[in-house]
């Protein structure tokens, strides 16, 4: 994939929508390090999962309003709400939280392999909901790329516990990317509808009734670290907000089909990133395991999916 502004195949608008695809998988990227440096480990605890996920949603909640205030944002139709309604149960509720209680408890390293198959999950949710039938290639890298992931956890887990097992909390993480994967269904769905930037900034108004009263009722009672505090701070404005701008702008200047191909890339950035943030070790069974899992997205991602009608491209997003 080349981001030359003189390929021959891509107009201005291409290129820069791959630019800013690229930007909004860097700012997610650091998500899952960030997120372990704000809940710390069960040796060195900071902020709490709940307080993490809740806090940083009413953060970028009360930016979105004011945003949306700004660009004097029109109100969406009756028929959006239930889309909104969708995206706020996956990226606002259930992919924040699953993986803020999941990440005292693993490394950002082993998250990343973990949620590598978001795409792939993302693609059969937009299958199901679109009522297209994807190509037994396309299962066949799913069902593939699903074992990579278990055999990892198995793997890991049984490795620290000293027989086969699998830690409760990589099970929060495979609920964080079925939440995951809903919620970028139902966005890219209604991307089409209203401008990108006020699609999650509207998820996140409409969450703020519950988002406020329990960041409130989980603000931490014991001293947390500045750098918690930072990283904290980097969820909430970057990973639930800033980010989102880029990656859904990036989508429509430069079509989703495209532009979403640099999501193969962030399971790498995350895991690169959290050895120097947090002095991670990046050992050979994580980093082989990462490969594979990216290449099943890579080859699943190119299998043909039909619809009823006509053949269509599936569509996924990038992790926020």
């Amino acid at each position: 994939m080349s981001l030359d502004r003189s390929h021959p195949l891509l107009s201005a608008d291409e290129v820069r929508g791959l630019w800013l695809g690229l930007i909004g998988v860097l700012i997610f990227s650091l998500t899952l390090p960030m997120t372990r440096l704000a809940v710390g480990s069960p040796d060195a605890p900071q902020l709490s999962g709940w307080f993490v996920a809740f806090g940083r949603a009413a953060v970028a909640g009360i930016l979105s309003l004011f945003f949306l205030a700004f660009t004097r944002a029109p109100r969406p139709a009756p028929g959006d709400w239930p889309l909104i309604l969708a995206i706020a149960a996956g990226a606002v509720f259930g992919f924040p939280l699953f993986t803020s209680v999941a990440m005292r408890h693993v490394e950002a390293v082993h998250a990343s392999v973990m949620l590598g198959v978001l795409p792939l999950a993302t693609a059969l949710v937009g299958a199901w909901a679109n009522r297209q039938r994807p190509s037994a290639g396309f299962w066949a890298c799913a069902a593939l790329g699903s074992a990579l992931v278990m055999a990892f956890a198995v793997l890991k887990s049984g490795a620290a516990a000293g027989s086969l097992s699998i830690h409760w909390a990589d099970g929060l993480l495979l609920a964080a990317m079925a939440w995951g994967a809903l919620a970028y269904v139902a966005g890219g769905k209604l991307a089409g509808r209203l401008r990108a930037d006020h699609v999650i900034c509207w998820a996140l108004v409409v969450s703020l009734p519950v988002t406020v009263p329990a960041t409130l009722f989980a603000w931490p009672a014991q001293p947390v670290a500045a750098p918690s505090w930072w990283a904290f701070a980097y969820v909430a404005v970057f990973s639930m907000w800033i980010g989102f701008f880029a990656w859904y702008r990036g989508l429509a200047l430069g079509g989703t089909v495209r532009v979403s191909q640099v999501q193969l890339v962030q399971p790498f950035f995350s895991m690169l990133l959290a050895v120097p943030l947090l002095g991670e070790r990046l050992d050979a069974l994580t980093l082989g395991f990462g490969v594979g899992v990216i290449a099943t997205v890579f080859l699943g991602r190119r299998m043909p999916v039909q619809s009823r009608t006509t053949i269509t491209t599936l569509t996924s997003r990038g992790t926020p």
